[in-house]
């Protein structure tokens, strides 16, 4: 099923697409910086591109780690890079209670991985009506996310896309099966590749996740020839200062170059 999130098609026979933006909210001025830059790179590398960032973040490695400006900062932030970049905005949702507040002002709601298979939170979300992107959990097996799908739909809601990330391999390493994104397309809902989640080495800092931001656009190209719909790629204008996920965010100087030659990728795999 198409859909759209803002003026974005999302489905499995449309354009290359683009989720991005820093991992959580800093600042309306940081997420401003990278949202215009954003605006640019959509426009040179003709590509749509749908901005996130995270009001909280819920599932830190450590108590002391940044979460964010909270939910009512957190979405006036969002409502104002909406309407002076007219990028459409998608946040995480953890708690059920969240879902309705978030859906009032963002296009977009996402799942997080490590709670994809939270019965209450995925049909919250799925009754605003607004399209949803489900995480696949590091711990499912591709097949496996029918059953997050179906709750979706069950609640009313066909608007989903589906996200890989990465699967647990051991001790503070992730591993891709690029296969995973044809099976989770045979489901019938779009599939997006998170390039630099999936370079992850989680908790490999002890109190912080590790990471490899190199090794995002090789993971990103090999994605799109294995068939993804879409990306997910979170930038930083200063990625060591990034206040989460400092070790495998990607600098968005890289992004132009790296959308151009993965929109050639999707092109030729398409016909």
């Amino acid at each position: 099923m198409d859909f759209t999130i803002g003026k974005v098609k999302i489905g499995l026979d449309t354009p290359l697409f683009l989720m991005a933006g820093p991992c959580v909210i800093e600042s309306e001025t940081c997420c401003l910086e990278i949202a215009n830059r954003l605006v640019d790179i959509s426009a040179k590398a003709d590509v749509g591109i749908i901005f996130k960032a995270s009001f909280d973040k819920a599932n830190r490695s450590s108590l002391h780690s940044y979460r964010g400006p909270g939910i009512e900062k957190g979405l006036d932030i969002l409502a104002a890079v909406r309407e002076k970049t007219n990028l459409p905005i998608m946040t995480d949702v953890h708690e059920p209670s969240q879902a309705a507040a978030a859906g009032k002002v963002v296009d977009c709601l996402q799942i997080p991985a490590f709670l994809c298979r939270q019965t209450d939170l995925l049909c919250a979300c799925a009754i605003t009506g607004k399209p949803i992107n489900i995480k696949k959990g590091q711990f499912l097996s591709p097949e496996e996310m029918k059953n997050a799908v179906e709750k979706i739909r069950t609640c009313g809601n066909e608007q989903i896309s589906l996200t890989e990330r990465g699967t647990f391999f051991g001790y503070n390493r992730l591993v891709n099966d690029m296969t995973a994104i044809e099976q989770m397309k045979n489901l019938g809902y779009p599939v997006i590749f998170d390039a630099t989640h999936s370079t992850q080495h989680p908790g490999g800092f002890g109190n912080a996740s590790a990471g490899r931001r190199e090794m995002a656009p090789i993971l990103a190209k090999a994605a799109i020839a294995a068939g993804a719909n879409g990306l997910f790629i979170e930038v930083h204008t200063e990625p060591e200062k990034s206040k989460s996920d400092a070790a495998c965010i990607m600098p968005i100087d890289w992004l132009e170059d790296l959308l151009k030659v993965c929109k050639k990728i999707f092109e030729v795999i398409r016909g």
